[in-house]
């Protein structure tokens, strides 16, 4: 039986889709800002387009308190969750899917960070139906720190007309799924549902 060692290890792999995760995300960012100009929206396949958006706030275009709290506050989440990913992946034995998984929460949450601090020193935010332009430091539309997050993905999947006998929605029209998000945003979601689904037990307060 062979019994050689894996070529990467645990550790690497979680580093490698972080990265891999990270780019990918700035790359389709930079693409839709510099390409769209805001409110833009391309249909690629009948239940998927291409919308370009922007938010101050949290996953899926939520918006909760100050911004530059906000920041500061995925800054240090992240940090943590890369000293714990780096601790863990110097022990042995450490379960391959678990740093992954992690790899792709701290990589989403980065994903993000990056736009919060950078894009509003580095880009124009011009009005429709100009797109914007990479500009000399500090000749953004805004300041270190308050950035805005990038979103573009919009999967309108299905809509309908609420009965007109149903209360306070009676009507009303229905669309599913109405957010438009990002690929950071899609990494940290994937990330968490696998691991409340399978590595709930790895956590340092889950059980043994």
């Amino acid at each position: 039986m062979d019994r050689r060692k894996p070529i990467l290890s645990p550790g690497m792999t979680a580093w490698i889709v972080a990265m891999a995760v990270i780019l990918a995300d700035q790359i389709v960012k930079i693409w839709v800002k510099t390409h769209f100009y805001l409110g833009e929206s391309v249909q690629v396949l009948p239940f998927f387009e291409l919308r370009f958006v922007q938010n101050n706030g949290m996953a899926f275009g939520m918006e909760i308190g100050s911004k530059l709290l906000l920041t500061v506050f995925r800054i240090v989440v992240v940090s943590a969750l890369i000293w714990y990913m780096v601790r863990l992946s110097r022990r042995n034995g450490v379960c391959r899917g678990y740093l992954v998984t992690l790899a792709l929460i701290a990589a989403g949450a980065a994903g993000n960070i990056i736009d919060c601090v950078f894009y509003g020193e580095i880009f124009s935010n011009p009005f429709p139906p100009r797109v914007a332009e990479f500009v000399p430091w500090g000749m953004g539309y805004s300041t270190l720190f308050h950035g805005l997050v990038v979103d573009m993905l919009y999967f309108p999947l299905f809509s309908f007309t609420w009965p007109a006998w149903i209360p306070f929605v009676g009507g009303a029209e229905f669309s599913f799924f109405d957010p438009v998000f990002n690929i950071a945003d899609s990494a940290i979601t994937v990330g968490i549902f696998v691991l409340l689904l399978f590595y709930t037990r790895h956590l340092p307060f889950g059980n043994k």
